[in-house]
């Protein structure tokens, strides 16, 4: 008799699964980024200093008007003027050419007290004079004294020269006060008189009339050296002569009727 065989099923083994590939590093992808960004920055940054470089080569800043300016405003503005301008001028001796004194534009009355003077009336002809009205606040006047008697210069031989460096001086003294005191449109230089008489001219200057050379810087104008009277160059005898010989005027006073003070210009004959 056969002996009984117990069977047992065998389950086949499966073959195992490949091995799974690692996951693939971002690091290369990450380090590639990096330089593309640091470069792109790199030329940025060098672009912006080019471009602020060329700004700095191509947009100049306008030049000043000129190496000084007065300090305040108003009549203060206009003292600092009168003193600053003042010192610059000499005689040959040395001594200061004239004091310059400023203030509003008015007379002396017989009381001894300062009048203003209300209007500039201009002759001409009786068809044609020429009346402006004038105040404190859009006028200055300016009294160029020396030291002799009636505000005379007291040193010195009086001559044209002379007479020419006074005007330049007082060109000087208007573009001044024209360029850096606000409102200021009217300028009263009384010029010295010879000596053994009594003031009796003077320069009368609009600052519409000297629209070119308050756009150009000073220098343009008058020599930054103050010269002596004999060392006028011929440029700036001729800037003078064009924009104070037809201006300077003989003065006189006159009244309205209504009381109000008027200083007259008549035109000195050629």
């Amino acid at each position: 008799m056969a002996a009984d065989v117990t069977s047992t099923e065998v389950t086949p083994a499966l073959p195992a699964p490949p091995p799974t590939a690692p996951p693939r590093s971002s690091a290369p992808h990450r380090g590639r980024f990096v330089v593309v960004y640091a470069t792109l920055a790199a030329v940025l940054g060098v672009a912006i200093a080019a471009i602020a470089i060329y700004a700095g080569r191509s947009i100049n800043p306008a030049p000043a008007w000129s190496a000084w300016r007065p300090h305040g405003g108003g009549l203060g503005a206009a003292k600092d003027i009168a003193d600053h301008v003042g010192a610059a001028y000499r005689l040959p001796s040395g001594d200061q050419l004239v004091d310059v004194i400023a203030k509003p534009v008015s007379v002396v009355a017989s009381s001894n007290q300062q009048v203003p003077i209300h209007y500039i009336a201009i002759t001409q002809g009786k068809s044609n004079d020429e009346v402006i009205p004038i105040s404190g606040s859009d006028s200055v006047m300016y009294s160029l004294c020396g030291l002799g008697q009636a505000c005379a210069i007291s040193k010195g031989k009086p001559s044209v020269e002379r007479g020419t460096l006074v005007r330049r001086e007082v060109l000087e003294l208007a573009l001044y006060t024209f360029k850096y005191v606000s409102g200021v449109k009217n300028i009263v230089a009384f010029m010295p008189p010879t000596p053994g008489s009594n003031p009796q001219y003077a320069v009368y200057l609009q600052k519409s009339e000297l629209s070119t050379e308050l756009k150009n810087p000073l220098v343009d104008t008058l020599s930054p050296k103050t010269p002596l009277p004999s060392g006028i160059s011929a440029r700036e005898q001729e800037e003078i002569d064009a924009t104070t010989a037809a201006r300077t005027y003989k003065f006189s006073l006159s009244v309205t009727q209504t009381g109000d003070a008027v200083l007259v210009f008549a035109p000195i004959p050629a």
